[in-house]
């Protein structure tokens, strides 16, 4: 419809420039009121289809097929009036069969070659014949000569332009539904990984308790704990199963009905921090610095799973730079933009050019790069975007950018209901 639109207001300007030549440098007498009506008409049909895109609903066939049917119209009313099948500008009614033919359901284009056979049909038999000034009655072929050079240059510049622009628009179409296509296909691909991990976490559920009991007991059990070693390796033991249960239980938490029962309020400050002190308790090791500018605090809704996908871009950042990584927060107007960089050996052009696709990774071990997927995809969810990239003074960066309405108070609780 926007092409239309712009070739109508071409249109619009070509005939009052033909026409004001035609009457005042040719001298012909054309009947200008009556070709100005038609003109005024393309104009009231132009600034209706601009108020029906600000609808921002796809045109429909019929939409389309209506308004060339007008245009088609419209040249036939103005080539009526100034010499019919004779004008050379007749020749026009070819770039409404090509647009047809490009826009239109197959039934509808062959609508508009009947409309402009008939039309054409029309002006052969039924029109007003130019009435050229005295001593120009031999000067008529020319004129037509030059007008047929004129109408050809112009229905080629139109249909190199304008058919150029539709197949442009058909390559971003066809370019959404691919990735259209591709997201649906990853988000079948996290739901059966969803599946999976909830049915791991349930068999997990009973031989993690069964350990618990275990090592409670051995805690009990003076012959285990009268060396202070041996007490201390029982107790991290216990520690770190009591950790899994707790993994383990927000893996059943996330993928239940439960999250949407009860919603943990915090805010970004407080959500951050938990999920820094987490991984450095998870990675004692290494040193993990958290730059917090993020300004005013806000309070929101505690996701576990953007929670699990932020320590998921930490811990990854760990594996590469052991020794040190680095976690910033900044806010930029509603937006979240934290940026965890690293010291290591930094992204291949492979990586970067697959980041984010399932098993691309560099790890190279089975199921490698799932970790990225799912932080890809839970950000896309929420509205945010992730981006990697090197550091120009070596390692990795990836920043994760989240607007923080995905997150507020009365957006979960409009989900929760």
């Amino acid at each position: 419809m926007h092409q239309l639109i712009q070739l109508r207001w071409i249109a619009v300007v070509g005939q009052i420039t033909t026409i004001l030549l035609v009457e005042y440098w040719l001298g012909v007498a054309l009947p200008l009121a009556a070709m100005a009506m038609v003109t005024a008409a393309l104009v009231a049909l132009n600034l209706i289809s601009l108020a029906r895109l600000r609808s921002r609903m796809s045109a429909t066939n019929a939409e389309l097929f209506v308004a060339l049917a007008f245009d088609a119209a419209a040249l036939t009313a103005q080539l009526y009036l100034s010499g019919g099948a004779t004008n050379p500008f007749a020749f026009l009614f070819l770039l409404h069969v090509m647009l047809s033919a490009l826009l239109l359901e197959a039934w509808s284009t062959w609508a508009i070659v009947v409309i402009t056979v008939a039309c054409f049909a029309f002006l052969t038999m039924n029109y007003q014949p130019l009435a050229l000034p005295e001593g120009r009655d031999g000067d008529l072929f020319r004129l037509h000569i030059e007008g047929m050079l004129i109408c050809f240059m112009l229905n080629a510049a139109l249909l190199v332009v304008f058919v150029a622009r539709i197949n442009r628009n058909l390559k971003e179409r066809d370019g959404r539904l691919a990735t259209l296509r591709q997201h649906a296909a990853e988000e079948d691909h996290i739901v059966r990984m969803g599946l999976l991990a909830s049915g791991a976490a349930h068999e997990l559920g009973t031989p993690l308790a069964t350990i618990d009991v275990i090592l409670s007991d051995w805690r009990r059990e003076e012959a285990l704990t009268s060396e202070p070693e041996r007490a201390a390796e029982i107790d991290d033991m216990l520690a770190e199963i009591r950790r899994c249960k707790s993994i383990v239980g927000g893996i059943l938490l996330s993928a239940g009905e439960a999250r949407g029962e009860e919603l943990r309020v915090t805010t970004v400050r407080a959500f951050l921090n938990d999920i820094v002190e987490d991984r450095r308790a998870a990675r004692p090791a290494g040193r993990i610095d958290f730059d917090d500018a993020f300004g005013e605090d806000v309070s929101i809704i505690s996701d576990s799973a953007l929670k699990q996908v932020i320590g998921n871009v930490i811990d990854n950042a760990v594996d590469a730079s052991p020794r040190w990584v680095g976690v910033s927060a900044v806010r930029e107007g509603s937006t979240l933009r934290l940026s965890v960089g690293d010291s290591g050996p930094g992204f291949t052009r492979e990586m970067l050019a697959g980041f984010g696709r399932p098993y691309s990774s560099t790890k190279g071990r089975p199921g490698g790069g799932l970790g990225l997927f799912l932080v890809v995809n839970v950000l896309r969810k929420l509205g945010g975007a992730v981006a990697a990239a090197n550091r120009p003074e070596g390692g990795a960066i990836v920043t994760l950018s989240l607007p923080l309405a995905a997150l507020s108070i009365d957006v979960a609780a409009a989900d929760a209901l």
